[in-house]
């Protein structure tokens, strides 16, 4: 009965989740990264970075695997009884961006508290303009020591001043994710590229 309550809260919550499960470590290509990040993805999935209210900040070139990454590492976690919620960066924003035009931002923020980890996938993709970019610092100011953000990012701290718009606001976000986080930085070349120019090669 009680192997039946867990795999039912398991599915809850994965399907609670929004993560994309068919990204799972099992399908993650774990060669083509650097074997330092191996390591790390193996600690992580542990789950222990939770409790000490961390962040994932995974940097990388577009198609580099960074959302797969986080993605399998979300499965994981959940796996293990945590709860982790997954969005991309810009859909998150518009709806913290609504919420506080109808005055509901404090408890939008608040339901996502019951969430151990949240993943922003490409938190760098678009430029926010003044109003989104104070509702997305508001969110992870509200996380900082008290729930940990998975972030993706094709974009280097140097170049996040596009998101935030005001260099005091940027240092101030930095400052609070960098404080308590992990690195994991994918150097490599494009997934989707490789795969293109395997196919080319492929006899038909």
């Amino acid at each position: 009965m009680c192997e039946v309550r867990q795999v039912n809260r398991v599915q809850r919550y994965l399907r609670d989740s929004q993560l994309p499960l068919e990204k799972t470590l099992d399908t993650l290509d774990l060669k083509r990264l650097p074997q330092k990040v191996v390591r790390q993805v193996r600690t992580l999935a542990e789950g222990l970075f939770l409790d000490r209210r961390e962040n994932i900040l995974a940097f990388g070139n577009p198609g580099s695997g960074k959302t797969h990454l986080l993605c399998a590492i979300g499965q994981e976690l959940i796996r293990a009884g945590r709860r982790v919620y997954f969005t991309p960066c810009s859909l998150l924003v518009q709806d913290l961006l609504r919420a506080k035009q109808d005055l509901k931002l404090a408890r939008l923020i608040k339901q996502l508290r019951k969430y151990d980890a949240i993943i922003l996938d490409d938190i760098g993709y678009v430029q926010h303009d003044r109003d989104e970019m104070e509702v997305l610092f508001t969110l992870l100011a509200e996380r900082y020591e008290r729930g940990s953000v998975m972030i993706t990012s094709n974009l280097p701290f140097s170049q996040w001043e596009r998101i935030f718009q005001d260099p005091m606001t940027t240092a101030a976000a930095i400052d609070r994710l960098v404080h308590h986080s992990i690195i994991l930085e994918l150097n490599i070349s494009s997934y989707r590229v490789q795969e293109a120019k395997r196919k080319e090669v492929e006899p038909i």
